[in-house]
Formats: structure tokens, sequence, C-alpha cells
């Protein structure tokens, strides 16, 4: 039992020493300037296309507040026709009453009472 359990923690030990990291390489100097350059290169290339997003979304809401803007003009020019085109048609209709009526009144003064006869 005592060689099973010296066996087993011998065992441990030399498991834990295989599986230790090896301590990390130094990079050379070349190697570190080419990583950084390729990794300056790909935050701009993504801060480059974060920003032509931007610029899409700015434009997108641009035309939509115009067209929003050009339908309230229309419903406004349209709301605005429809009033002038009511006073036209009241104005109209007022005319054509006073003229009735003086035609009315001319026609009743001209023509001759009717006769009475006994």
């Amino acid at each position: 039992m005592n060689k099973l359990i010296a066996t087993l923690i011998a065992g441990l030990f030399a498991t834990a020493a295989f599986a230790q990291t090896p301590a990390t390489t130094p990079t050379t100097p070349a190697a570190a300037k080419a990583e950084a350059k390729e990794t300056k290169a790909a935050v701009k290339a993504e801060a480059k296309e974060t920003k032509a997003d931007i610029k899409a979304d700015a434009k997108t809401a641009k035309a939509e507040a115009d067209a929003k803007k050009d339908v309230a003009v229309a419903k406004a020019e349209e709301k605005a026709d429809k009033a002038d085109a009511h006073a036209k048609a009241t104005k109209t209709k007022a005319k054509a009453h006073a003229k009735a009526a003086k035609t009315e009144a001319h026609d009743a003064a001209t023509t001759p009472a009717p006769a009475v006869v006994k």
C-alpha cells in the first residue's frame, strides 16, 4: 500500500512538472512591429467602416426628415386650398342669392298689379 501511494504521489509530481507552460519566448522587435502595424491597420479599417455607417445613417435620417417635411407642406397647402375654395364658393353663393333677390325685386316692381274684377 505504501508503494502504491508513493507511486501515485510521484506520478502527480511528474505530471505537474510537464503540465506547466513553458516561458514565453521573447518576440523579435521586427515581429512586434509587424504585429502592431497589423493591429493598427485593423483598428483603422474598423473605425473607417463605423464612420461610413454613421454617415449612411445620418443621410437616411435626413432623407426621412425631408420627406416628412414635404408631406407636412403638401398637407398644409391642401388645407389652404380647401379653405380658399370654400371661401370662394361661399362668396359665389352670396352673390347668386343677392342677384336672385334683386331680380325678384325688379320683377315685382315692373310687373303690373293684377286687376281686380268686380
